[in-house]
């Protein structure tokens, strides 16, 4: 089990965080959250990738708005976690990013994120050079700046079933990188790899999870 600490952005603005994992860890890891805040999800993803000797830090990035923000897998909680994502600044969200990164230092540290967190996790490889890896899951935002220059190796994975993330999108995104591995899962849907969700996905996430820990065995060195 991990536990809630304080960081600092570069800005001043204090943020909560849960971190898990031996302080002693040689590698680092972020994890970034979905809209759904620091949930009891999160910390369950963030205690599980540090019982393969990580040292992980999931920062609240909804402290900027709203303070212990912790919302439920239903239409209100996708409601308010819009709401809330809709009122922080990308650049504030990065500073958050980035004083997480500083938090794990000098260790080799990956970011990985899901849903809103696997758009950040792209902009931790393209608006960063604080990550040595980078993996986004069902991130919906990463077409939005496909062109981006890339600053650290990145994986995607996507569900093919996925409503709010067209294939032509997934396809867009392969184009202007044809050196990425992105990884699309037949019959899964968005948040396949979240326990909490009706369209949790058993295999998907168990593939996903497999491929993912080998990417930041190759590149966390």
């Amino acid at each position: 089990m991990g536990e809630m600490i304080e960081l600092t952005a570069s800005c001043g603005h204090k943020f909560a965080a849960y971190a898990a994992g031996e302080p002693t860890a040689r590698r680092g890891l972020v994890v970034v959250q979905e809209i759904f805040g620091v949930n009891s999800h999160m910390r369950q993803i963030a205690d599980h990738l540090a019982s393969f000797g990580y040292r992980v830090i999931s920062p609240a990035l909804f402290d900027r708005a709203e303070r212990g923000v912790e919302l439920a897998y239903n239409q209100e909680g996708i409601q308010k976690g819009l709401a809330l994502r809709a009122a922080i600044d990308e650049a504030d969200v990065m500073r958050d990013i980035e004083a997480s990164a500083a938090a794990l230092s000098p260790r080799p540290t990956g970011i990985i994120g899901y849903c809103w967190g696997g758009t950040i996790a792209w902009w931790g490889a393209t608006r960063s050079k604080s990550f040595k890896a980078a993996i986004g899951w069902y991130g919906g935002g990463i077409a939005a700046s496909k062109d981006a220059e890339l600053h650290c190796p990145v994986q995607l994975h996507f569900g093919a079933e996925d409503k709010g993330i067209p294939l032509t999108d997934v396809e867009a995104i392969q184009k202007s990188h044809p050196e990425l591995p992105i990884f699309i899962y037949p019959g899964a849907d968005h948040g396949f790899g979240c326990h909490d969700r009706a369209s949790f996905n058993s295999q998907a996430n168990e593939i996903a999870e497999h491929r993912s820990l080998a990417f930041f065995a190759e590149h966390l060195v």
